[in-house]
C-alpha cells in the first residue's frame, strides 16, 4: 500500500508530503511540524496574555495540531504494517496434515465441492484443528489464513496491541487473583513458628462471545486461481472485526460482547476498591483547569502505584491528544514530546501515549484519558479457531462467507489502570 499524506500549506504551516512506506520521513516531518506548533502556540499564548488574541494565529495553531495528528496516525499505521510483515509472513505448513487441510479448504472455499465437504471435518481432526465445541457450523480456516486475519485485525485494534492476549480452546477462562493476606513475621532461631494467615484469592471469569462478519464475493472472482483467498478473507473481515472489537474493549457492556475498560464502576482514587477503577479529576467542569491544567495529568500519572508505572502508557482519542499537546509543565516545557529513538511513539511525562478514537472526547463527567499498565490491566481472550460457513444461496450471484470467531475481554487487575474524569 502506498498512501500519501498531504496536509496543505497555509500561512507558514509546515507542508507535508510523506510516503507512508518510509516511517523515518514521516517522523522527521512530524518533528518539524511539532517545532512549528510550539513556536506558534507560544506566540498565541503570549498575545493572549497581552490582550491581543489573534484569531488567525489561533487557527494556524489548530491547523498544525491537526497535521501532527494526521502524521501520527499515518506513522502508527506504517509501523503496524511493517511489524505485520516482519512477524506474520505466511509460509507453507510443515505438517502434511495441515497442508492437506489447507488445500482442501481452498478447494471448498472456491467451489463448494461436496466431495471435499465430506472430508473437511476429518481433515480438521488429522490437522489437530478441532475445538471443544462446534456451535457455528462451517469449517475452521487453515492456520496461515487465521494468522493473516488475526494479524490484519491486530494492526487496527490499539487495545489488542497494548493489552495481554490469550488463546484458549474452550468458551471460558477462569483466573485466580491473589488479593494478599498471606501472613509472615520475624522469629528468633529457637522460637516457635505459629501458623500464619492464608492468602485471599478472588476468581475472575472471562467468557468468549461470538463476533461475526459476512463478506461476499462473486463466483467468477473465486474461480480466479490467482486470488489469495487467505489475504482476501483477512482484508474483508478485518475492518468489521476490528471496529466491533475496538469499541467493545473500551466501552462494551459485557452482554454478548467483551466488557470494556470504561464499563466498570469508576470511583475517586482515594476510595478505590477492588472491582472498581480509580479516577482523578481534571480540575475543570468541561475540560482542564484554567490555572496549571497540566497538574491533572501529573496527578493521573502518580495515582498509579510505582510498580505499575514501569511499562505504563496513556490511552486517549486523537481529539483529546490534540488538547493535551498544548499543555505545559510548571517550567514551561510541553508535556507531549517525540523522544529520539522512539520510532515516532509520542510521550507524555516520559510515558508512551496511544490513540484510540473509541475513547470519549473531553466533556463534562466523561473519562477521556486512561493511564495504566495495560498488559497487566486488561486481558483479551480468543477462542481457538476462526470458522467459515459458505453460503451460495442467500444472495445470488454472490457467495457469502459467514465468518465467526469467539472473543472475550475484561479488566484482570483493577490496580493497574486509572482514569481522568472531567470534573472540578
Amino acid at each position: 500500500m502506498n498512501m500519501m499524506v498531504t496536509p496543505r500549506r497555509a500561512r507558514g504551516v509546515v507542508s507535508v508530503r510523506a510516503d507512508v512506506s518510509d516511517p523515518t520521513k514521516i517522523l522527521n516531518e512530524m518533528r518539524s511540524a511539532f517545532e512549528a506548533f510550539k513556536a506558534d502556540n507560544d506566540k498565541a499564548l503570549a498575545d493572549l496574555k497581552k490582550g491581543q488574541a489573534d484569531v488567525v494565529q489561533t487557527e494556524k495553531v489548530d491547523r498544525i495540531n491537526t497535521e501532527i495528528s494526521t502524521l501520527q496516525k499515518a506513522l502508527d499505521e506504517t509501523n503496524a504494517m511493517l511489524a505485520a510483515i516482519r512477524t506474520g509472513g505466511a509460509g507453507t505448513a510443515a505438517d502434511p496434515a495441515v497442508a492437506e487441510h489447507a488445500r482442501a479448504f481452498n478447494s471448498w472455499f472456491r467451489k463448494g465441492d461436496r466431495a471435499v465437504d465430506a472430508d473437511l471435518h476429518a481433515l480438521e481432526v488429522k490437522a489437530a484443528l478441532t475445538t471443544d465445541s462446534d456451535p457455528d457450523g462451517g469449517y475452521l480456516v487453515p492456520e496461515e489464513m487465521a494468522s493473516t486475519i488475526d494479524r490484519v485485525v491486530g494492526t487496527v485494534s490499539v487495545m489488542r496491541d497494548i493489552s495481554s492476549v490469550m488463546t484458549i480452546s474452550g468458551d471460558t477462562y477462569t483466573k485466580l487473583v491473589n488479593m494478599g493476606g498471606a501472613g509472615a513475621g520475624w522469629v528468633g532461631e529457637r522460637e516457635a513458628r505459629p501458623e500464619t494467615a492464608a492468602p485471599t484469592l478472588r476468581q475472575l471469569v472471562f467468557n468468549t462471545m461470538e463476533l461475526y462478519a459476512n463478506p461476499a464475493a462473486t463466483q467468477k472472482m473465486l474461480d480466479d486461481g490467482r486470488i489469495d483467498i487467505g489475504q482476501w478473507l483477512g482484508n474483508e473481515v478485518a475492518e468489521a472485526f476490528a471496529e466491533q472489537e475496538g469499541a467493545a474493549f473500551i466501552s462494551g457492556n459485557g452482554v454478548n460482547k467483551p466488557r470494556g475498560l470504561l464499563a466498570y464502576d469508576p470511583v475517586a482514587n482515594a476510595s478505590w476498591a477492588w472491582g472498581k477503577i480509580g479516577f482523578v479529576k481534571s480540575g475543570g467542569a468541561a475540560g482542564f483547569a484554567a490555572d496549571d491544567p497540566a497538574d491533572a495529568i501529573i496527578d493521573l500519572t502518580y495515582a498509579l502505584k510505582q510498580g505499575y508505572r514501569n511499562g505504563a502508557s496513556f490511552l486517549m482519542s486523537d481529539a483529546t491528544m490534540g488538547a493535551v499537546r498544548k499543555l505545559k509543565d510548571g517550567d514551561g516545557a510541553y508535556l507531549w514530546r517525540i523522544p529520539e529513538g522512539s520510532e515516532g511513539v509520542p510521550t507524555i511525562l516520559g510515558k508512551p501515549v496511544r490513540t484510540d478514537d473509541n475513547m470519549p472526547a473531553i466533556g463534562a463527567n466523561d473519562f477521556p484519558i486512561a493511564f495504566g499498565n495495560f498488559p497487566r490491566a486488561y486481558l483479551i481472550i480468543d477462542r481457538f479457531g476462526i470458522r467459515v460457513l459458505r453460503d451460495p444461496f442467500t444472495n445470488k450471484p454472490f457467495v457469502h462467507f459467514y465468518t465467526t470467531k469467539r472473543v472475550g475481554g475484561g479488566v484482570q487487575n483493577f490496580e493497574a489502570v486509572k482514569l481522568l474524569k472531567i470534573a472540578n
